[in-house]
């Protein structure tokens, strides 16, 4: 939508336009102008003028990670899981995309509280 000439990467003027559609303080104004051009530092460190499409993904990303606490992702693994306590492979693989269900599965301990039932994985430790 933002890139209007087609070129497969967001010019400056079109990427500080889908930043402002995010909701970002980069209008033309001093401190617009500041923050725009510490984005533009990060997705364009080469200064080509240009941001890639796995520039902007990955900008995206970082500004969207860390910033959830334990307390949060253990709520959001409570919801996964149905109000337990624990979860299961099948519910990962069911609720989440196959590489992230898959990385979970892999760091996540055994369940071993006192409802715990075999092969059931502990989240609230790996979310601490």
């Amino acid at each position: 939508h933002f890139d209007k000439d087609h070129s497969g990467a967001l010019m400056a003027e079109e990427f500080k336009a889908c930043l402002i559609s995010l909701g970002y303080d980069v209008e033309n104004d001093k401190q617009g102008d500041s923050e725009f051009s510490r984005i533009m530092g990060i997705v364009d460190p080469n200064g080509s003028g240009a941001v890639t499409f796995q520039a902007f993904i990955d900008f995206m990303s970082r500004e969207t990670t860390d910033t959830d606490t334990a307390d949060q992702v253990i709520a959001s693994f409570k919801i996964l899981a149905a109000d337990k306590n624990f979860i299961t492979a099948d519910e990962l693989r069911r609720e989440l995309p196959p590489d992230q269900a898959e990385y979970c599965i892999a760091r996540m301990a055994p369940y071993t509280g006192p409802d715990a039932i075999p092969g059931t994985l502990d989240y609230m430790s790996f979310s601490t």
